[in-house]
């Protein structure tokens, strides 16, 4: 048996989308470039695609900007809009954003760029009002994230638009942990990036809506694809699969009840810490701290009873340091390093009881073996 609790990394590709895309890759397989037949039909699959996506956020088509997923649509966002405004050099963000944000804007600040990062509060929500005190007429670009990948929050994204708005900064969210899930007002956003992986699409597909009215460069040369804008073959079999993955059907509600009652269930637990807040949370998001012992021990633990949860972002999990998101949150070491994050989906329903049976049973098993035991059994004394 094996329950997949890792969906902020991937999803499953739903089968009816895999079946849609079965079709482009054998039949309908043409380069929408191509002027021949096979080359139009193709063409004109694509544009009906980005007529879907465009209507399903109340966009128009010319603002849909196909890309080949999140770190890319981040990263054309970011680095599109410094190359076509040259004139302005400073940027803000948050300490807590995804890797292809921070990255890119450390990198830029080697050419010059000024880059603010703005700190969180104890439950991962932005500060508003810092926001508005870096903000000066140097400024270029907001970028946000709209749902931390790591911690699950949401962020307060019409405020922080309208501020950008009031104040004639270009403002971009990371919506792509909340694409499909959190609503998103794309009249509070000039930019927005998504994943299709995330949403039971293949991996290796996604967009940048981009306003009418923005100035963007890209940042590929090349045969001048999507408007000009991201050079480059279109992935037509992806781009179907990302259209059709609007209709699968989530049970969210389902979803949010499992993560309350597993959530309720390892609070019981001792010197137990949920990470971030429970009020702006998105719904299939648990990130816990056990106090005292390792996350990778305990992911490999659950791993062999077939539950699959990861340590925290699965695009950094290669790298052994401690979550910058984690660390932002001023949460103690000896909780950082027991830390988990569960991303919930289907396969959690049902199988609610089994998940917390093996929670508790590996979590007593490595705190048997944990150097700082003492510490737990002290703390608890004293808690009584």
């Amino acid at each position: 048996m094996k329950i997949y609790l890792d969906n902020a990394a991937t999803t499953k590709v739903d089968l009816g989308v895999a079946k849609k895309i079965r079709e482009f890759f054998v039949d309908k397989y043409g380069n929408p470039s191509s002027q021949h037949s096979i080359g139009i039909e193709a063409k004109k699959e694509l544009n009906n695609a980005r007529e879907k996506l465009a209507k399903f956020i109340g966009a128009d088509s010319s603002e849909i900007v196909f890309t080949s997923g999140g770190t890319e649509s981040n990263n054309l966002a970011i680095r599109g809009i410094a190359k076509a405004n040259p004139n302005k050099k400073h940027i803000i963000t948050s300490v807590i954003e995804h890797p292809s944000v921070l990255d890119t804007c450390k990198d830029l600040e080697k050419d010059g760029y000024e880059v603010d990062y703005i700190e969180v509060n104890s439950d991962g929500i932005v500060d508003i009002e810092e926001i508005k005190r870096k903000i000066s007429d140097k400024t270029l670009l907001v970028s946000i994230m709209q749902v931390n990948n790591e911690i699950g929050t949401i962020q307060p994204i019409d405020e922080i638009g309208n501020i950008c708005k009031n104040e004639g900064v270009y403002f971009h969210t990371d919506a792509v942990q909340g694409f499909t899930k959190v609503d998103l007002d794309i009249k509070s956003v000039d930019l927005f990036s998504a994943s299709g992986h995330k949403i039971h699409a293949p991996k290796g597909i996604g967009f940048l809506y981009i306003k009418k009215g923005t100035k963007i460069s890209p940042i590929m040369t090349g045969g001048g694809q999507e408007f000009g804008i991201r050079n480059g073959t279109e992935n037509l079999p992806g781009i179907i699969g990302f259209v059709a993955a609007l209709d699968v059907k989530i049970k969210k509600e389902k979803i949010r009840e499992s993560r309350n009652k597993i959530i309720e269930a390892i609070l019981q637990i001792p010197k137990v810490k949920i990470n971030g807040t429970m009020k702006n949370r998105i719904y299939n998001n648990i990130n816990v701290s056990f106090y005292g012992i390792e996350g990778e021990s305990l992911m490999m633990l659950l791993d062999k009873d077939g539950i699959c949860v990861s340590t925290g972002s699965a695009c950094a999990s290669n790298k052994l340091s401690e979550s910058h998101v984690l660390k932002s949150l001023k949460i103690d070491d000896l909780y950082i390093h027991g830390s988990l994050r569960f991303s919930l989906g289907d396969d959690i329903l049902g199988n609610e009881e089994y998940v917390i049976e093996k929670i508790k049973k590996n979590v007593a098993k490595l705190r048997e073996i944990s150097p700082f035991k003492l510490n737990v059994e002290e703390d608890d004394e004293k808690s009584n």
